[in-house]
């Protein structure tokens, strides 16, 4: 079945609520104005206290949202993609440190020092995407926020916050890193199976 576009009918904020949307995955409390325009369209859907985006709407946020392919920010941006892989499979090995001790115990953080050496680690890798971010942020303008959102989250873990590196239901650094992430591959063009793949073959230092 052929969708038709409806993106040429949608005002700037309208736009941006669907591709916040569909960044985020799904939004939970009261709608906006914008996101009951997107339900009314079929663009999202209620589920519960939920709102999420439709097949449609995904679509459409993904027509939005790409780079016009072959085009010059895209070329500029995809280098840096590929550096940034390796960095968030390293963070998952961070996150999982933070919530699950070596010995797979949970990690319920009152060993002070075990939870300090996972911080260092964090540091590590917050430096390795502020670096990425900044350059990124030089293609895409749009992407700048990401740096401040997640030392946002870093200045609440370390005011003694630890749900503030892995909680889902808050912008914790985890969160806020899959919105990058996840608007990254919107950018590109790129799916989440061809992501995994990409990934792996950059950790296991394979050409791509």
């Amino acid at each position: 079945m052929t969708h038709t576009s409806v993106s040429p009918s949608l005002d700037e904020p309208t736009r941006q609520a669907l591709v916040g949307l569909v960044v985020q995955g799904m939004h939970r409390g009261q709608l906006s104005a914008a996101q009951q325009a997107l339900v009314d369209a079929g663009l999202a859907m209620v589920k519960g206290p939920l709102v999420m985006p439709t097949a449609v709407g995904a679509a459409t946020a993904a027509e939005l949202t790409r780079l016009p392919a072959g085009g010059p920010e895209e070329a500029a941006l995809r280098p840096l993609f590929e550096r940034f892989l390796p960095v968030n499979h390293e963070l998952r090995e961070v996150c999982s440190a933070w919530q699950i001790r070596p010995d797979g115990s949970p990690n319920d953080h009152r060993d002070a020092a075990y939870d300090a050496g996972v911080r260092d680690r964090l540091d590590d890798v917050d430096a390795a995407v502020g670096r990425i971010l900044r350059r990124m942020a030089d293609v895409h303008p749009g992407l700048e926020h990401y740096r401040a959102d997640l030392g946002a989250a870093l200045a609440q873990l370390d005011e003694g916050n630890p749900s503030a590196l892995t909680s889902p239901l808050t912008r914790s650094y985890h969160t806020v890193w899959m919105h990058l992430h996840q608007e990254l591959l919107l950018l590109l063009g790129i799916s989440r199976a061809e992501d995994e793949q990409l990934e792996a073959a950059l950790v296991a230092g394979q050409k791509v």
